[in-house]
């Protein structure tokens, strides 16, 4: 038999400090870690007390407990997980198609000046119609299924990846353009190894815009019409008077929305290594 020897109470003692100074160090590093939760418990706590404190109706404003009542109910049905798989289908092939529309056209434009007088006016005028405005219109050419949901979502992120994708194919740094032409390279080998590389922190910007933007044109677009998905079920909702459910809706989308987010964040912090953090938190 053994006997295990305590550890020195002073050797305990350094290595709770040193604890203490790397959690000090971490918060001071990234601050967020604490007040993200913290406005969070401030919002809900205010929210609350507000319902509670004017007594306002459940069917006006209901608080945060009512919410999560209602989120609790609405995950555990069946129906909402096929709502949310139309939705979800409906971003992502649409945020695909506007990716590569957006990366194909930015590529042409930035490189061919007549092709961005040609047609960036267009573009920019067709960006200023609003996608409500577009959405009957769609339907009408597409029809009630999700064609025309996909059409909206990649219509509605097309543009800021498309803009992006030309500003960063324009922002090479002159010098490094003119070292790679004196060494001999082509107009190939300068956009591949110069261009491309000087555009992508633009180009994961246009990402992570376009990609909340194609969330948007989805539901917009089961706003107008259609059987199911989350924009379906949130006029459901409002048509029987149930404000926690749209609430709870609600919640789903931005959750939707945070980890495409993030995940495209991710894929840019392993791709643009060399940018400084401040680039990847746009």
């Amino acid at each position: 038999m053994t006997n295990t020897t305590p550890a020195p109470a002073a050797t305990t003692n350094e290595a709770a400090k040193k604890d203490q100074a790397n959690l000090a160090s971490l918060f001071a590093r990234k601050p967020e870690f604490y007040l993200v939760p913290l406005v969070f418990v401030v919002i809900i706590t205010a929210w609350e007390l507000s319902v509670r404190l004017f007594d306002i109706p459940k069917i006006v404003l209901p608080g945060p407990l009512a919410v999560a009542s209602a989120f609790t109910d609405l995950v555990s049905q069946d129906t909402f997980w096929a709502h949310l798989w139309v939705t979800s289908r409906e971003v992502l092939l649409g945020y695909g198609l506007g990716v590569l529309i957006a990366l194909v056209l930015g590529a042409l434009i930035s490189q061919a000046r007549v092709l961005e007088r040609a047609f960036m006016p267009y573009v920019v005028a067709f960006q200023t119609i609003p996608s409500v405005a577009l959405a009957p219109l769609f339907v009408v050419w597409f029809g009630f299924g999700e064609l025309s949901k996909i059409v909206m979502a990649a219509i509605i992120s097309f543009f800021p990846i498309l803009v992006n994708v030309i500003a960063g194919l324009k922002a090479s740094d002159p010098d490094q353009l003119q070292m790679m032409r004196s060494f001999g390279a082509n107009s190939g080998q300068v956009f591949w190894k110069v261009k491309i590389r000087n555009s992508l922190p633009y180009v994961f910007t246009g990402l992570k815009i376009g990609a909340l933007f194609a969330l948007v044109g989805a539901i917009v677009g089961e706003f107008v019409g259609a059987s199911h998905g989350l924009g379906y079920l949130i006029l459901q909702y409002n048509y029987q008077f149930n404000i926690a459910g749209m609430f709870s809706v609600l919640i789903v989308l931005a959750v939707i929305g945070m980890t495409l987010h993030a995940f495209i964040s991710m894929i840019e912090r392993r791709v643009v290594f060399w940018a400084g953090e401040d680039s990847h938190a746009a």
